[in-house]
């Protein structure tokens, strides 16, 4: 017996790194999978297709499970739909939608073009958000006819969404949005039965190979801290019915470390009871500076 025994799990950019790691986990737990990948470069540009999510596929079913590719877009809208539908007719349903899929284009953002802004929110925030909404609107047509879905979907966002990276303006802002979307996801949704949440993974893939290349555990130097398959247990719990109480957090994972991510939050304040005169602001901002936690340093600054 598995964890998703006869659940119905998308992952998108499942063609490698740390999508190909989430879709080989919910196989061995017994999950169908569609496994999503355009079959692009790490910068979104053609490279060769979607042959990589068919080697995924090969993977799965040499091993028993059951599994079938998609080369849906997850940036174009109704290829999004498109996606949704894939699941519903091959495997009869839809139960858990992982978003992973994703590119870069860094450059420090005074020398970022707007071909690179739009090309990587693209993939991530629209991707994220395209799957969602037709996924969404599945799962609502569901429990409006009574069958009421146990349902999730758990996004993709990213340390560098949560407190920036220096290089990765466009990239950030994505993953910060990815964030948020998470949290409106998870308010809206749960009155059909579908959970929201969201990762933010540290793992050698595509987009981190050149900084996790030597990294290892200091503690044991046969666990490879930044191997892609550390990231999927968590994904595959909260897709599965253990997790339906969980909706509405971000954790980042990495290695060994499951960590809750705390985000903006209301710190110190000041009333005067009117309005302000700028003049006097001064010392007010500073008492509350003082009295504020200090933030996080932005990644590479």
């Amino acid at each position: 017996m598995g964890l998703l025994d006869g659940r119905v799990v998308i992952v998108t950019g499942a063609g490698g790194g740390i999508g190909r790691a989430h879709a080989l986990a919910f196989a061995a737990e017994g999950a169908r999978v569609v496994v999503n990948d355009i079959g692009v470069g790490l910068d979104g540009s053609p490279a060769g297709g979607g042959s990589a999510a068919q080697t995924v596929v090969d993977e799965i079913t040499a091993a028993g499970g059951e599994a079938v590719t998609s080369g849906a877009n997850v940036a174009d809208w109704a290829q999004a739909e498109g996606l949704i539908q894939t699941a519903v007719d091959v495997f009869g349903g839809l139960d858990v939608l992982v978003n992973n899929a994703g590119i870069v284009r860094d450059r420090m953002f005074a020398n970022t073009s707007e071909e690179e802004f739009d090309a990587v929110t693209a993939v991530h925030l629209k991707g994220h958000f395209a799957t969602m909404r037709h996924a969404g609107a599945y799962w609502r047509a569901r429990s409006k006819a009574g069958d009421t879905p146990d349902a999730r979907i758990i996004n993709t966002s990213s340390g560098a969404g949560l407190q920036g990276s220096v290089g990765q303006a466009n990239y950030s802002a994505a993953k910060a949005g990815i964030a948020a979307l998470t949290l409106v996801a998870s308010a809206e949704m749960s009155r059909y039965g579908v959970t929201v949440n969201a990762i933010a993974p540290s793992a050698r893939t595509r987009m981190t190979e050149t900084v996790f290349a030597d990294m290892m555990s200091t503690q044991d130097s046969d666990f490879d801290a930044m191997a892609p398959e550390n990231v999927s247990p968590l994904v595959v719990w909260l897709g599965s019915v253990e997790s339906r109480d969980v909706t509405g957090r971000v954790f980042e994972v990495e290695g060994g470390i499951v960590r809750v991510a705390e985000g903006w939050a209301r710190g110190a304040e000041a009333d005067k009871g009117a309005r302000w005169d700028p003049a006097e602001l001064g010392p007010v901002v500073t008492d509350l500076l003082d009295r504020s936690r200090t933030p996080l340093p932005v990644f590479g600054a």
